[in-house]
């Protein structure tokens, strides 16, 4: 049965795109220049991941006034926003959700729409300007057609519906079943912005969740040093590919001070401490470890209702290969493809030039180019 995944970004109107589509497979990439957009088409999924997860629009959007298209006018109440949505594909096959933002003169959602093969499963609207809510309608298809009530204004209403549908009716059930694929493809996602900075010093350690920038990628492999040697030893074994001189193995060590620190292997010679890698190095093993894992390893909320093999988890990141050389992102490009080939993992992520082309000759690597 298909995992939740999405598959199509749409950006109507946010920052400087328009009428934007864009399809995502098991691995997308996107390219083009400094200020072409790369950025800003994956912020838009994280954003909408993020509201998928429950988040309040104000933590997600900040800075609202930032992602209205500058061309915009405000209407005679001195109104100005943002339209952005998605395509969930799944067991229920694809389930549009599409979203206008109002970013001024108050930030809220000020319309939503759940559709599932052109049928409205859900919409919302603003009735009353001055009432912190949205009127919103779903599908019942019972002795009442829809079901009406107020939703918040400054959460996502999709991902409030599995708590107030009780799937009594046939059209009920459609809209839950609609609704969870859409919150499940959206949860599934891990930005991945690893700082190779932060990722020299031994670290405590702890439950050993990969964090957003990497920081704790010595307490990581500390954790599954012991606990996942299958999955330990596979990323020792591509650690060669991108790091210099010959690597043997992935060694932890605890340091008198209760800290762990991480050593390459390298045979007879003495290990080295990952303190002592290059940036790209750094970069590389991070990334690779993110594909050989999965959320029971990454920092992100597990969805404990829905079993694991149900689950595709996508990784999100911007700038890819900055940092890498020519092997490295060409090691990284074959690993990915590799790992993403199972159904498991997907990548959303941007690249230069130079590794887009490279990208281009992956098999399973789509390259979307942004060039104006």
């Amino acid at each position: 049965m298909p995992r939740p995944v999405v598959t199509e970004l749409r950006l109507s109107a946010y920052a400087g795109r328009r009428s934007a589509t864009y399809r995502l497979g098991s691995v997308t990439l996107f390219t083009g220049p400094s200020g072409s957009g790369k950025s800003t088409v994956l912020g838009a999924y994280e954003a909408l991941a993020r509201l998928g997860a429950g988040d309040p629009l104000a933590e997600v959007f900040p800075d609202p006034d930032a992602h209205v298209p500058e061309s915009a006018r405000p209407d005679a109440q001195g109104r100005r926003g943002f339209r952005i949505g998605c395509t969930v594909d799944g067991p229920v096959g694809p389930v549009r959700l599409d979203l206008a933002v109002q970013a001024e003169p108050r930030l809220r959602i000020v319309g939503e729409r759940l559709t599932r093969h052109g049928r409205t499963l859900l919409t919302t609207a603003l009735r009353d300007p001055g009432r912190a809510s949205v009127q919103a309608a779903w599908l019942t298809a019972g002795a009442t057609p829809v079901t009406r009530a107020p939703l918040p204004d400054d959460l996502l209403g999709t991902a409030l519906l599995p708590l107030r549908v009780a799937g009594a009716t046939e059209g009920q059930r459609e809209v839950l079943a609609a609704a969870e694929q859409a919150v499940v493809g959206l949860r599934s996602l891990f930005p991945c912005a690893p700082e190779p900075s932060r990722m020299r010093a031994p670290v405590a350690p702890g439950e050993g969740r990969l964090l957003r920038d990497c920081a704790n990628l010595a307490e990581v492999l500390h954790r599954t040093h012991t606990a996942c040697p299958r999955r330990h030893q596979r990323l020792a074994a591509v650690a060669g590919a991108g790091c210099a001189g010959p690597v043997t193995g992935i060694g932890v060590r605890e340091l008198p001070d209760g800290t762990v620190d991480a050593l390459l292997a390298r045979g007879a010679r003495p290990a080295t401490p990952l303190g002592r890698l290059g940036d790209g190095e750094l970069r590389y093993l991070a990334l690779a470890l993110t594909l050989l894992t999965g959320p029971g390893i990454l920092a992100m909320d597990r969805i404990a209702e829905v079993p694991d093999a149900m689950q595709c988890l996508t990784l999100l990141a911007d700038d890819l290969d900055r940092g890498l050389d020519g092997r490295q992102c060409s090691a990284l490009l074959g690993l990915t493809a590799a790992i993403a080939a199972d159904g498991h993992i997907r990548l959303a992520g941007s690249v230069r030039e130079g590794t887009a082309a490279e990208a281009r000759r992956t098999p399973g690597v789509t390259v979307v180019d942004l060039t104006p």
